[in-house]
């Protein structure tokens, strides 16, 4: 979807008469357990293997929640959602971005992407280009740590 090497990978693998699904693959993801009304932070709360986790175990759950609290049983994320997601839970990553080019490319890839749903690796992959051509990636990179 983005040119990634995985991607590229597949997209290469697929036009060379490798193994094409007849249907969307199924989801590796375990069922829902809790319900939507149920906020992230509560989620991640429950999660034992978490209590101790760092900060980076934490900020991929979060995300992996938010994917499975927005996504269809079958745990894919359709496209709208993930446009919606972009902008109500990553504002400030794409805040100023709408105009430029690179934007505009990967906007771009998300709506010729075949399926009309993305799975889990699409949407980090989705998220990771958003975040490298953000100005607040430039801010944060440019920001001195407190001691």
């Amino acid at each position: 979807m983005c040119g990634c090497t995985h991607s590229t990978r597949d997209q290469a693998f697929h036009s060379q008469g490798g193994h094409k699904p007849s249907a969307a693959p199924i989801s590796t993801l375990p069922p829902r357990k809790m319900p939507k009304s149920v906020s992230t932070s509560k989620q991640l709360a429950s999660i034992k293997a978490l209590r101790k986790g760092s900060d980076l175990e934490k900020a991929m759950a979060t995300i992996a929640l938010i994917f499975r609290n927005s996504s269809d049983p079958d745990g894919k994320l359709r496209k709208a959602t993930a446009k919606s997601l972009l902008h109500t839970q990553f504002g400030n990553f794409i805040e100023g971005q709408e105009s430029k080019p690179k934007y505009k490319a990967i906007l771009s890839e998300l709506e010729e992407h075949v399926e009309n749903k993305l799975d889990f690796e699409d949407f980090v992959v989705l998220l990771l280009s958003m975040t490298i051509m953000s100005e607040l990636l430039q801010k944060i990179w440019r920001a001195k740590s407190t001691e």
